[in-house]
């Protein structure tokens, strides 16, 4: 981090100044350990996200897994020109293992990227040699960044993990200075059935498990029920009702090879049941947030991960 970014990131008011393993800021030392600014210090209600990331470390890199399964995703859903960011300056709100991260500092922008909980430990190991990336561990609700601060601000499979999602997207939606931008996911909700909606069956019970109990539970059976739940998902016309009870996250439908289709459903089928929130939300209520935020250029649709949202903030 320079002094130009934290001139930037922070108000002047903030008396904000480097120190050799710090930032000084509003009277107080936020310390830098392991190349990542710690604005909180622990991973609170995200503990299986920062158990999940650091057991699932490289599954989800493009560059690892053989495929473009990433960047089609965040091509698609932001319509941003990936190739070339220069000059920007970019928010990521909860970067988990990084996969996105990547993708973002590989653009040229000036990236800043925070997790709520250590997970973010996995992102910067996966990505510290991207001169242009800024590590933070800090709370969505309490981010210490000046409102209007990013060119563009970026939350992808973040918000529905938060204890209220509406008031989560206001407060990255603060950051985005006058024209600039935003692109948000959250999972849907609406009345239809779905493989996806299988969870909502079983996390009265998951929660409240042990969550390594939960992980071997998963390594176990996941490996047994794929074949039979891929035949499952096949069936035409029913199979995707018939697959909505079991969880299963399947990806028989990609390019990933078997292992990997194994491992992906294992982390994924865990990324259902483990966390604390699952807070959905319905198209309509997506596209008031971005209205009552006062964006322009709305384009709230239904994506790869559930409802997708873009604006810009009025110039």
């Amino acid at each position: 981090m320079t002094d130009a970014l934290l001139q930037r990131l922070f108000a002047a008011a903030d008396d904000v100044k480097l120190l050799p393993d710090a930032i000084q800021w509003r009277g107080r030392a936020v310390p830098r350990t392991g190349g990542i600014y710690r604005f909180r210090q622990d991973d609170g209600y995200n503990q299986s996200f920062a158990m999940q990331w650091k057991k699932f470390q490289r599954e989800q890199y493009d560059d690892v897994n053989g495929t473009t399964l990433s960047r089609d995703r965040i091509a698609a859903a932001t319509r941003w020109n990936l190739t070339d960011l220069r000059g920007e300056l970019i928010l990521e709100a909860g970067c988990g293992a990084g996969r996105f991260t990547r993708l973002l500092a590989q653009s040229g922008a000036e990236l800043v990227t925070f997790d709520y909980s250590s997970a973010v430990e996995v992102s910067h190991e996966m990505n510290h040699q991207f001169p242009n990336v800024t590590f933070l561990q800090s709370d969505i609700f309490e981010m210490p960044f000046r409102d209007g601060a990013f060119d563009r601000v970026f939350c992808y499979g973040v918000l529905q993990h938060t204890p209220d999602p509406e008031q989560a997207f206001y407060r990255l939606a603060a950051k985005v200075r006058p024209g600039g931008r935003i692109s948000v996911d959250i999972y849907p909700r609406d009345f239809k059935i779905r493989p996806s909606k299988s969870k909502y069956l079983w996390r009265w019970l998951t929660t409240r498990m042990d969550k390594e109990r939960l992980m071997r539970l998963l390594q176990w059976y996941i490996p047994r029920w794929l074949p039979w739940d891929t035949r499952i998902k096949r069936i035409p016309k029913i199979g995707k009702y018939l697959g909505s009870v079991i969880p299963c996250w399947n990806y028989f439908y990609t390019s990933l090879t078997p292992e990997d289709q194994v491992r992906w459903a294992i982390m994924d089928t865990f990324d259902a049941l483990a966390p604390q929130y699952d807070k959905p939300a319905m198209k309509s209520q997506v596209q008031r947030w971005f209205e009552r935020a006062g964006l322009t250029e709305i384009d709230v649709r239904r994506g790869s991960n559930g409802i997708l949202g873009n604006g810009v903030k009025p110039a």
